[in-house]
């Protein structure tokens, strides 16, 4: 993997799943989460087997695995028109401007969730790009950025000299192509981009859309309107949880 593209997974990880949350958002101690969903996922199919050999519906299990199996791969192939589309659409708005323009209309909104970013850190770009994305429901144009973000944003942490970004303590694991996530803390702005993305308002939500199309719905675009109330709201409460944990981190 190109070293630029390693240190931005490795960023998005740090946030994501190993690093320290700082104690005013962190109600309990990160725990083995992957591991348990392993164990929960693991144990649904092997009880699922059981029941199926206890009552004699084993064929029927056995069915129900290659039928799904099918429809994952046929729906694979479906959305891969669809994803080719809406990316496609998104770098045609990046070269027309729409991006552009959109990206200075959230600006104020971003200043407002974002007030420890120095003007004009490139950190901008990229939290930009990705908010935009994700109010677009481009899911899969948002996931470059995001990773661009949260290495633009680990970046700003090491221009604050903050001991734990600092490279003389990280170079030797970093150059070993490994880096002790848990010895980090996500800053506030992480926390804050990361909570922002999970609650992400949608106008469009593609996904949701092309399965709904895919299955057979009479009207997929029928759902639009209930997303955007869902993730309006649930973006309200994000910005106002995101406030009050980060004055309670000051």
């Amino acid at each position: 993997m190109h070293q630029a593209n390693r240190k931005a997974v490795f960023a998005w990880l740090d946030a994501c799943n190993r690093s320290r949350m700082p104690n005013c958002y962190r109600s309990g101690k990160i725990g083995a989460d992957e591991t348990m969903m392993n164990y929960i996922w693991g144990g649904m199919l092997i009880i699922g087997i059981i029941f199926g050999v206890a009552t004699g519906n084993m064929q029927a299990v056995t069915d129900a695995v290659l039928q799904s199996s099918k429809e994952a791969v046929t729906l694979g192939i479906s959305m891969l028109g669809i994803v080719a589309f809406w990316s496609g659409l998104m770098e045609v708005g990046q070269e027309a401007g729409v991006i552009t323009g959109l990206t200075r209309l959230i600006a104020p909104f971003m200043r407002f969730l974002f007030p420890g970013i120095p003007k004009g850190h490139r950190a901008w770009d990229s939290l930009s790009a990705n908010f935009v994305a994700n109010i677009l429901g481009l899911g899969w144009a948002a996931t470059p950025a995001g990773l661009r973000a949260m290495s633009d944003l680990e970046e700003l942490e090491r221009e604050r000299e903050n001991s734990e970004y600092m490279d003389e303590k990280v170079g030797i694991a970093a150059a070993n192509g490994f880096m002790d996530y848990g010895a980090r803390t996500a800053s506030n702005e992480m926390c804050t981009f990361l909570v922002m993305n999970i609650s992400s308002l949608q106008l469009i939500p593609v996904n949701i859309i092309a399965y709904r199309s895919q299955y057979g719905s009479a009207n997929p675009a029928a759902v639009i309107a209930p997303a955007i109330v869902a993730t309006f709201f649930s973006t309200v409460v994000a910005v106002i949880y995101c406030k009050v944990m980060g004055r309670k981190c000051e």
